[in-house]
């Protein structure tokens, strides 16, 4: 183990505990941009991580736009970093009006070298609780990678499958970007700032979101089955989706009805971002 990822490894098991109060805006607003009708005082699944968000002061603030590392999330010295993926289980859903507490534990470091270059991967726990009550347990993946080396081939990427039984095209626009930004107070620049997403990061464009389009195939389940109750999901982020093209979730339910492969596809056709879903 190199000296490096010895240093990484002093992160682990570092906890933080948020707090917040779940009120209605942020509902009412990922309501609107998902151009949704939504009822009631619950909040629906994945729509969480419109609350405990990370509030940095200015001075605070890396070039990419989050908070600088070394924080909470150990000081990874790469300069690319994505939501890789998650799992995600569903006690009981949150209400408008409580206020929750999440505890968070760095559970993993993984540091790898791969065929892009160094490849980080860390992996956070959360718990969320209200009123005593364990709501939901969460998994997040976070991959930190090198900048793009000159010449390097890219990865081939795979033909998203065929035949799905549910199917719904979103359009990708500048707009839609700086909503679920705001939404979510993410000032990762590579979702709103072409000049440093590729003159910097060098990707061909600016990116949509992994939590929205993860978001958007939970919808999907949501608007087929509005009547289901999602137990568990997973999902795994395979390649960029980039705004200017519409990109498309797609759903398979299984013979039995219990559960749901769930994947997104770009523009080309390319597989984007695969998931399962799990029904009470």
């Amino acid at each position: 183990m190199s000296a490096a990822s010895e240093k990484l490894d002093d992160w682990l098991n570092k906890e933080a505990v948020t707090e917040d109060d779940i009120t209605a805006f942020p509902l009412t607003a990922l309501a609107a941009t998902l151009d949704r009708e939504e009822s009631g005082d619950t909040v629906p699944p994945l729509w969480h991580w419109l609350y405990f968000l990370p509030v940095a002061a200015m001075a605070e603030v890396g070039a990419d736009g989050h908070p600088k590392r070394g924080g909470f999330l150990p000081p990874v010295p790469l300069p690319r970093r994505m939501w890789a993926g998650g799992r995600l289980t569903f006690h009981a859903p949150l209400k408008v009006g409580e206020r929750a507490t999440r505890t968070s534990t760095i559970a993993n470091i993984e540091d790898k070298t791969g065929r892009s270059g160094r490849l980080v991967f860390v992996t956070v726990q959360h718990t969320i609780e209200a009123g005593g009550e364990l709501k939901i347990d969460e998994e997040h993946d976070i991959v930190y990678r090198d900048a793009p080396q000159e010449g390097a081939r890219p990865q081939q990427p795979q033909l998203a499958p065929q035949g799905e039984t549910w199917r719904r095209t979103i359009d990708t626009d500048a707009v839609l970007l700086f909503r679920y930004s705001a939404l979510t107070f993410n000032g990762h620049r590579i979702h709103y700032d072409y000049p440093y997403v590729t003159q910097v990061e060098g990707y061909p464009g600016l990116i949509v979101h992994g939590p929205l389009i993860a978001t958007l195939l939970v919808d999907l389940v949501r608007r087929e089955l509005p009547d289901a109750t999602l137990q568990s999901f997973a999902f795994r982020a395979l390649r960029p989706t980039f705004a200017g093209q519409p990109f498309t979730v797609c759903g398979q339910p299984s013979a039995d009805g219990k559960t749901i492969e769930l994947w997104a596809k770009d523009h080309e056709g390319y597989l984007t971002m695969r998931a399962t879903a799990a029904l009470a």
